[in-house]
């Protein structure tokens, strides 16, 4: 009776402790115990209370907890729990940013482990590590002719990406930030589009602080061309506190830590962290990589997240910071720029061996070479 009542009170104890700790201490305490420490404050608030509620399941009829949910269910705001992590012992210590220290007091017992609930065909599958691929046959050859199409740098990511649009005369912390938000306002936006409304935005003044001070409704109108931008102020605000509570008004360092932001994915991270830090940890990805490297038979995948995947098997790690500029400008250029980028396929280098790339990505030459009156100039080249 005695120990039940001690493991009662102490996790009564623990779970109000909970309410007073910080994000980062949260975080901290998720990583501790097997749980996925992204979210916003409250997600990984409520993410922690409801694993110690479900551990206490499995100290079974002896401490007298009736059973609240089944197990193997997961809450829909949450990401799904490591299977393979055992939950919290009973005699246990997990020490926070403070240095104070929580304990578990009742008899040496192992909880038993979460049990696997998850089929088969659905879990995650191995992960390709970088440089476990072997790379396509021939790959240098059509990568060097893009560098050589964008030697120029004349796409519209080139005047209106996230690294072209930032101030960086108003200091590093202020260009970092104005790094991030541009890659959030990019989304499912046209560079174009993206590159007038951070016009906007600075004119307003582009500062953590002055995000944090801005009536949603102004932000909203602010934003109100790109697209989702009822979500976009939404994330904006809730980024701007987090940065200013959490970061000292900085963003975070590491694109790990910059997809625990709110409506912050691995290809914005990754490609944050490489403008704004010089970093490359990983590689951006979007719809032009995915389609015409998927076109090019370079991977075999379904999303940009396999895309990624699969490059970073074999793409050597020196290519990891160009590659997103580089290929998106070329696949905007050879979507949205057709006449330009065939002209300057017939002034480059390897005129023949252009043409027919553009060709593989889906550009019908001829074509558009007839829009344009340069049907003859291509034919003859293609002819040899």
């Amino acid at each position: 009776m005695m120990a039940t009542t001690t493991t009662t009170t102490t996790m009564k104890n623990f779970i109000q402790n909970i309410h007073t700790m910080s994000y980062r201490e949260m975080q901290k305490l998720c990583k501790q115990s097997g749980l996925a420490a992204n979210g916003t404050k409250k997600v990984v608030q409520t993410r922690l209370l409801d694993f110690l509620t479900a551990s206490s399941l499995y100290e079974g009829s002896s401490n007298g907890l009736s059973e609240k949910k089944n197990p193997c269910q997961v809450d829909d705001r949450d990401l799904q729990l490591d299977r393979t992590t055992t939950i919290l012992t009973t005699d246990s210590t997990i020490q926070d940013d403070t240095t104070k220290s929580i304990t578990f007091s009742s008899p040496a017992k192992t909880r038993a482990p979460i049990p696997d609930c998850t089929p088969t065909s659905s879990r995650k599958k191995q992960k390709i590590l970088p440089g476990s691929l072997e790379p396509p046959k021939n790959w240098e050859v059509i990568y060097s002719i893009v560098e050589e199409l964008r030697a120029d740098r004349s796409a519209p990511l080139d005047t209106d990406g996230g690294e072209a649009l930032p101030e960086r005369h108003l200091g590093e912390k202020v260009y970092r930030f104005q790094v991030l938000v541009a890659l959030m306002l990019s989304s499912q936006t046209k560079d174009a589009v993206v590159g007038e409304t951070m016009r906007i935005l600075q004119k307003h003044g582009l500062t953590v602080d002055n995000i944090r001070a801005t009536d949603s409704v102004k932000l909203n109108s602010l934003i109100k061309k790109v697209g989702f931008h009822n979500n976009k102020t939404k994330y904006l605000k809730q980024v701007a506190e987090i940065l200013v509570r959490d970061y000292d008004s900085d963003i975070p360092s590491t694109a790990e830590d910059m997809m625990n932001l709110p409506g912050i994915g691995p290809k914005m991270a990754y490609i944050i962290e490489n403008v704004a830090f010089g970093r490359s940890t990983g590689i951006g990805v979007d719809t032009h990589m995915h389609r015409i490297f998927n076109d090019l038979k370079w991977v075999n995948s379904k999303t940009p997240e396999q895309t990624r995947e699969q490059l970073e098997g074999w793409l050597p790690l020196e290519k990891w910071g160009e590659v997103n500029m580089l290929w998106v400008g070329f696949g905007q250029e050879s979507q949205q720029q057709k006449e330009k980028i065939i002209k300057k396929a017939l002034k480059s280098s390897q005129p023949a061996e252009t043409l027919n790339l553009l060709q593989m990505v889906g550009v019908n030459v001829l074509k558009e070479a007839k829009k344009f009156d340069l049907e003859h100039e291509v034919q003859k080249i293609l002819k040899g």
